[in-house]
């Protein structure tokens, strides 16, 4: 796969229809290992636009846990590559899993939160892009996981939002500059959408960006700061804004407040 009068490029030239009579565990081989390859054009425009692509379809939901299970064990992969394209499969995979109820053995999404949220907040290596491997994205793809893990998991939530907060706390030499503050943002607002949520858990989650900044000490910002504010900025307009699918999130007015309340360490001039 794909079959010798095929190539990967003619699959994509084609919108990627599925290849009829290839197994599905022949299918996730070869992607799975696709998706590890330093190559941006094989792991990212192929084997991660196939798999979407064809998860989504319901094409793989007979390999769709060992899907779930292979990108976990890529969070540790020494390849950073390997390592920031795993939480999107892991994305792909809870999306499906959502639209089937029953589709994932009990206990799966809990078992890959458990690794997740080890990797996320601990990733050092953030650049947006590389020049040879392109897209790498750990910050984004990792928040766009974090949302479906908390819609997978309603009880993670609140673990979910203090994730995104560790996340853009954690110390890093990597300023962001491929709009990673904005998929935080909209990570945030997809969690906060869920109902059930009270305003002070809505809320919470920022005190640990308030005692990070608290514990700062003074002298030229360092990135991590930098990050922080420019998600907070970020996640002031997608309150204020709405998302184009959900709208504005409940408790919205609240948590701008308490993000308005932590912007004002930086920028004390503020009303």
């Amino acid at each position: 796969m794909p079959a010798e009068c095929q190539s990967w490029s003619s699959i994509a030239a084609d919108n990627f229809p599925y290849p009829e009579g290839v197994s599905a565990q022949r299918v996730s081989d070869e992607l799975s290992t696709m998706l590890v390859s330093p190559d941006p054009e094989v792991r990212d425009h192929h084997a991660y636009t196939a798999t979407a692509r064809w998860m989504g379809e319901g094409r793989l939901d007979e390999v769709l846990e060992d899907l779930g299970d292979t990108a976990v064990e890529r969070l540790t992969h020494p390849g950073i590559q390997a390592r920031t394209f795993a939480p999107l499969v892991l994305r792909c995979v809870l999306a499906r899993a959502a639209t089937e109820p029953g589709i994932l053995g009990t206990g799966s999404a809990e078992r890959w939160w458990a690794a997740f949220a080890t990797w996320y907040p601990a990733e050092r290596d953030t650049r947006g892009w590389d020049d040879s491997l392109g897209w790498l994205h750990a910050v984004a793809h990792g928040a766009d996981a974090a949302a479906a893990f908390a819609q997978a998991l309603p009880a993670r939530r609140v673990e979910a939002l203090e994730l995104c907060a560790r996340r853009m706390t954690a110390p890093t030499d990597y300023r962001y500059v491929q709009f990673e503050d904005a998929r935080l943002a909209r990570a945030v607002c997809r969690i906060l959408m869920a109902p059930g949520l009270t305003a002070e858990q809505a809320t919470g989650w920022l005190s640990v960006v308030s005692r990070a900044f608290a514990d700062g000490g003074a002298g030229a910002v360092p990135p991590w700061a930098f990050n922080s504010i420019a998600t907070l900025q970020s996640l002031h307009l997608h309150l204020t804004r709405g998302l184009a699918e959900g709208g504005v999130p409940p408790h919205a007015a609240a948590v701008a407040e308490s993000a308005v309340a932590v912007l004002k360490l930086p920028y004390n001039w503020l009303a």
